[in-house]
């Protein structure tokens, strides 16, 4: 996606450790034309494919998923980091975040997530595929049918692809990342 690479390459950060800072417009501070731009290139690809409900998991997949449920017109969940308190009836799940190097139980009402859904996991990075694989687990456990994933960014480099693919998932990334080496983004044209 055009419009997506031109801004990583003019405002995307890179930092040690194969970190890539995108929070001017992606995941803190936000761009809602471009997540519109995102969110119509994502349905575009998933067009011919029966979805009734997007999911997602907190907090940098909302704005995306959002975004594709109302242009779809479709009840978006989100995977809760933290257990509330009034939530009885859940599925539950162990994530492990790059990002924060810390794991999560991620959780997802039983009443939300059902064998009737057919889903599309919406996200902002793929990269060692931890938050997928998590969702993946969610969904057998709810019996429903994830019918793919769609990431804005995948740093092609940690291997996240191969998880998802390796368990039969589709999955969809507007932006590849091939390397971070030496602090240079390399996108894949």
């Amino acid at each position: 996606m055009r419009a997506l690479i031109e801004r990583i390459k003019r405002e995307g950060k890179c930092f040690e450790g194969g970190i890539l800072k995108v929070d001017k417009f992606i995941n803190h501070q936000m761009d809602p034309n471009l997540m519109k731009q995102i969110s119509v290139e994502l349905i575009r690809r998933y067009a011919s494919t029966e979805i009734n409900k997007i999911i997602t998991v907190e907090a940098s997949g909302i704005a995306p998923a959002i975004m594709m449920g109302f242009l779809l017109d479709l009840p978006v969940v989100f995977a809760k980091k933290k257990k509330p308190s009034t939530m009885e009836n859940m599925l539950s799940t162990t994530v492990f975040s790059f990002t924060k190097q810390r794991e999560y139980h991620v959780v997802i009402s039983k009443e939300y997530l059902t064998k009737d859904d057919k889903v599309l996991f919406v996200d902002d990075f793929l990269a060692y595929g931890n938050a997928a694989k998590g969702i993946i687990d969610l969904c057998r456990q709810a019996g429903c049918e994830l019918v793919g994933m769609g990431f804005i960014i995948e740093k092609a480099f940690q291997h996240g692809r191969e998880a998802i693919e390796k368990e039969g998932v589709r999955c969809e990334s507007l932006a590849i990342i091939e390397s971070l080496d030496n602090c240079e983004i390399k996108i894949r044209e």
